[in-house]
């Protein structure tokens, strides 16, 4: 039986069985530390043997700079910022993220739809509307939300990046300067994302604490969820997933078997690049 399900419509053409990686998702609001905390995993999951990728909004080579573009000039509406994120994030689970799963990869992404849903349910979207557009997105392993309040998420960003407009809410007109539009927009994100703690199984952790309380904290997590589904082979492998190239530790299942089978399967697999050609001619 597949462990991976779809929130709604499946995507066509995808067979759960043949997704064997694990998908982690960091959540939270601006500023929490996710980006931190992704790189700080994806570390020390490579050094313990794992292929990983991660991932993030806007990342997509079929939106994600023209994404990026519209937010600098502070027109998009609501219904269209919703719909281009969707085909950021829809672009990036097909050509990325399924890819990845598929060849047995961890996969770590900074945001998912969760925050991309609680954003336009704040801008006025209907929350029914919202759940059939991403209906198409796979049901996480786990989903670690990363939750601080709002004095110290305030504190966090004046001494890092400052104020965002975007991140702000200053499209929605909530103050009568950043700070204060800030303070509010954040305010209702929280409580956005603390109603779906219930309901998509969240694990709330207390990102208050120092980067090295946090990591530990979230490691553990992490290293239960990684473990839960059973153990793997490890092989040095290289692979291109579409455009971005990513380096790391393939893992198959044990129950592939023989060499000839796990030689069958890795060339069925996505391209391979001479580092895995020269792993293949030893089996």
């Amino acid at each position: 039986m597949a462990r991976f399900g779809f929130f709604g419509e499946a995507l066509p053409d995808i067979d759960l069985e043949e997704l064997k990686g694990r998908l982690i998702v960091l959540e939270g609001t601006d500023g929490v530390g996710r980006s931190t905390h992704i790189g700080l995993l994806k570390q020390w999951l490579e050094n313990n043997g794992h292929a990983v990728l991660d991932t993030g909004m806007t990342r997509s080579a079929l939106a994600g700079k023209r994404l990026k573009q519209a937010k600098e000039g502070h027109t998009l509406g609501g219904i269209t910022m919703s719909l281009f994120y969707a085909t950021d994030f829809a672009d990036r689970l097909e050509n990325e993220i399924i890819p990845a799963l598929r060849a047995g990869f961890i996969v770590l992404t900074d945001r998912y739809i969760y925050s991309l849903m609680a954003r336009a349910v704040v801008r006025g979207a209907d929350p029914e509307w919202l759940r059939e557009v991403y209906g198409f997105a796979l049901k996480p392993d786990a989903i670690f939300y990363l939750r601080v309040k709002i004095d110290d998420l305030v504190t966090r960003v004046l001494q890092s990046t400052g104020f965002d407009y975007w991140e702000s809410g200053m499209d929605l007109h909530m103050g009568d300067d950043m700070y204060e539009s800030f303070v509010s927009y954040q305010k209702w994100l929280l409580a956005e994302f603390d109603k779906m703690v219930e309901n998509y199984g969240f694990q709330v952790v207390d990102a208050s604490g120092t980067i090295e309380e946090v990591f530990e904290d979230l490691r553990s997590r992490v290293e239960r969820a990684v473990a839960k589904n059973g153990r793997h082979v490890c092989l040095s492998l290289s692979f291109h997933f579409g455009k971005q190239s990513t380096r790391g530790l393939r893992m198959v299942d044990e129950e592939i078997g023989p060499a000839d089978k796990l030689r069958d399967k890795l060339q069925q697999d996505m391209a391979v690049m001479p580092v895995a050609q020269l792993i293949l001619q030893q089996l």
